[in-house]
């Protein structure tokens, strides 16, 4: 995961949410991957917050990667059972 956002990453991001708000419905899928592929925690998080359940579990998946425990603490607090399992299992002794 890179600290400064690549310029052609945020160039894609915004053209796809364009397309998002056009009705495309592939255009949801490109950007949860290439959210993913951009380890970009904040746009899977605004995605997850919409009730899209493919943003959430990349969401987990790539919190787990990084160790991001306050992540999924934060999802299992809202009720993401898998979220909860994982940190669980993060977390055993």
């Amino acid at each position: 995961m890179t600290t400064e956002p690549d310029p052609s990453y945020q160039s894609d991001l915004a053209a796809l949410r364009e397309r998002i708000d056009r009705g495309d419905p592939d255009a949801t899928d490109e950007l949860i991957e290439l959210a993913t592929e951009q380890g970009d925690i904040g746009e899977l998080r605004r995605l997850a917050a919409t009730g899209n359940p493919t943003a959430a579990d990349q969401l987990i998946e790539l919190a787990t990667e990084l160790g991001d425990l306050a992540e999924l603490r934060r999802l299992a607090d809202q009720g993401n059972a898998t979220a909860a399992e994982v940190l669980d299992e993060l977390t055993e002794d």
